[in-house]
């Protein structure tokens, strides 16, 4: 019969007992770790799920103001393009209250305000109810002026973005910095009076994941209309108009306008 020693038996208990509750505790914290990996994922989904294209306002003044902005912003560029060339700096300062004004009347008139329920905007009245789509609240108002500040905020970045794109750094700033707070008026300014800092939409703004309409199709349509737009500067044309930033401004006023009509109407919903 073997000999069995006690003292090694328990010592060798003990240590398979360990191992054993040491394997336990890494598989359930394992598992705790999958699970919390799991839930953020699926949280991040359905934030980007949740997120609906933007609906304008279904009452007579929104649909005119709606139709009405892309031809008003194209008169104003043609009429003002021959000083445009002649001397940029005065034409596009002098144009950005008319700019800001114009916008700011679309958003007022036509877009939900941030934080606006859905289906208080985009109702439909009922025939002999009378018609509130078009009265101006404080809040929108409010919520306009922040917009305004938060496009302010932001021009400094595009016009950086500018200058890592290549446009001049040591000379034409005022040059640069205009053309930005143009870009910044169009793209921007919608975006902000519709989603404020909401997070979660501007995380699938950026990322170009948000569902298109007219506020994220005017962005993506200025960006890559201020991209082409700077396809003509450094051919030989010799032509006035090549110079900096006039076809960079050509090109986000063009692509807005397209951008903000595709993403309304043929695009919209479609997302990347």
């Amino acid at each position: 019969m073997p000999l069995v020693d006690p003292v090694t038996m328990s010592s060798s208990a003990i240590v398979k007992g360990a191992v054993a509750q040491s394997a336990s505790t890494t598989k359930a914290t394992s598992g705790s770790q999958g699970t919390d990996s799991t839930t953020t994922t699926a949280g991040a989904s359905s934030s980007l799920a949740t997120l609906r294209p933007v609906h304008i306002k279904q009452t007579p003044a929104a649909q005119t103001v709606r139709h009405a902005l892309p031809a008003a912003l194209t008169a104003l560029y043609l009429l003002r393009f021959d000083a445009l060339v002649a001397d940029p700096v005065p034409v596009m300062r002098n144009a950005l209250p008319v700019v800001a004004a114009l916008q700011m009347t679309y958003a007022l008139l036509c877009l939900p305000a941030a934080g606006e329920p859905a289906s208080k905007s985009n109702r439909k009245p009922r025939p002999g109810e009378k018609k509130k789509g078009g009265d101006i609240g404080s809040s929108t108002i409010i919520t306009a002026l922040l917009a305004s500040v938060l496009t302010f905020v932001a021009t400094p970045f595009l016009y950086f973005a500018m200058v890592l794109f290549g446009a001049p750094f040591l000379t034409h700033g005022s040059h640069t910095f205009l053309c930005a707070a143009h870009l910044a008026l169009l793209t921007l300014f919608p975006l902000f009076y519709v989603h404020g800092v909401d997070t979660a939409a501007w995380a699938a703004i950026g990322g170009f994941r948000a569902p298109l309409d007219e506020t994220f199709g005017g962005l993506v349509g200025g960006l890559v209309g201020a991209w082409l737009g700077a396809v003509p500067i450094p051919l030989d044309w010799d032509r006035e108009w090549q110079k900096w930033p006039v076809t960079i401004l050509c090109g986000v006023y063009g692509g807005y306008l397209l951008g903000r009509v595709l993403g309304g109407t043929l695009f919209w919903g479609k997302r990347f």
